[in-house]
């Protein structure tokens, strides 16, 4: 089973890339973002995936392999060599303009693809120390509250009104951008004071995970500018936020238009596969760790992504990931690929209804 392994180090393409760019300089300052969001969607076209899946059997092996889990731990070292490669080329300087926008850029797609991305999958493991490397993975992109509204907030109320990563049917990328950045935010601080009233402590005291999140971060800009400058400070949190676009970017086309019935009782019944888009296109799933076969990451929030299934009457889009978060990016081009789909998928399933509106 290790050759199954071995086919998700298909994505260490993209930091051999960033370290060209870091290192090596012309030609490869703009090397990943094109590989990215135009090989990679291109080649989506042409060569698509398949609905098989692992027999009982082949799921048992390749959980047991410990080669799945390792490649997502390299992920931790590698990012901050990268980053620190990235932080001390901007701080040499002698870039033009297109130089310094194009390594940005790349070090932007680091912090989307692996300090968010491969975090999400560590972060839903159960052991801690586990939980901490996606923590650390996600304070090299500013973004350590995700951990807390992802996990306790958007797995509970996915496909919902009151889910802040959830596209309504008709919103805009730009316009969810907006809402999911600001309302996550809040939700993740009205989750974690939650936990701590029921606790019986201080919900804004010493034991606040979002007060954790915010001193880390505080500190590693504070490193940054007294050791980098105020240059390698700006051009890191402009990664940042590009990593944080691009991961919400994603959020916005995993559950765009789909909404789950409210029941008789005022709830909602449980996540079903219905609520979650997905695509079986082979390059996207091995560089984004199967995160795209999303509906059976809701149906089971701790599975292992080497051990996700791709299920029959789960929505699929028309293209990957990487084409979709592109398409996405052109509101009329992205509504005139889904909303047929969105549609008929509505009108044939009863679990299912359009997102439209806030309520």
């Amino acid at each position: 089973m290790r050759w199954r392994a071995l086919r998700y180090a298909i994505t260490f393409v993209v930091p051999a890339g960033a370290w060209a760019a870091f290192t090596l300089r012309d030609p490869w300052y703009w090397g990943v973002p094109i590989f990215a969001f135009a090989v990679i969607p291109l080649l989506e076209l042409v060569w698509k995936g398949h609905h098989r899946n692992l027999s009982e059997a082949e799921e048992e092996a390749v959980l047991a392999d410990p080669w799945f889990d390792a490649l997502l731990y390299l992920f931790v070292p590698i990012q901050y060599m990268l980053l620190y490669l990235f932080l001390s080329r901007i701080q040499n300087g002698g870039m033009s303009t297109l130089q310094m926008t194009g390594m940005t850029a790349t070090m932007g797609i680091l912090c989307g693809v692996y300090g968010i991305n491969v975090a999400h999958e560590l972060g839903h493991r159960t052991k801690r120390w586990e939980r901490d490397l996606a923590r650390a993975l996600l304070l090299s992109s500013l973004y350590m509250h995700f951990i807390i509204e992802h996990n306790r907030g958007h797995h509970r109320r996915v496909a919902t009104p009151d889910d802040p990563a959830s596209a309504r049917y008709g919103e805009t990328l730009y316009a969810f951008w907006l809402r999911t950045v600001i309302f996550s935010w809040r939700s993740a601080w009205r989750i974690e004071a939650d936990r701590l009233r029921k606790a019986s402590r201080a919900p804004y005291g010493p034991k606040n995970e979002m007060l954790h999140a915010i001193a880390w971060q505080a500190g590693l800009l504070l490193v940054i500018a007294l050791f980098f400058g105020a240059m390698a400070l700006l051009a890191f949190i402009a990664a940042a936020v590009i990593g944080i676009l691009l991961l919400e970017t994603v959020n916005y086309i995993e559950h765009y238009g789909l909404r789950r019935k409210r029941l008789e009782t005022g709830g909602y019944g449980r996540v079903q596969h219905i609520h979650s888009w997905n695509s079986d296109h082979r390059i996207g799933r091995v560089m984004l760790f199967e995160l795209t076969r999303h509906s059976d990451h809701h149906w089971k929030a701790s599975k292992k992504y080497q051990a996700l299934q791709s299920l029959e009457n789960a929505p699929q889009l028309p293209t990957g990931y990487p084409g979709m978060m592109l398409l996405s990016m052109v509101p009329p081009l992205f509504f005139a690929a889904v909303h047929p789909r969105l549609e008929r998928m509505a009108r044939a399933d009863p679990q299912l209804e359009l997102a439209v509106g806030a309520k």
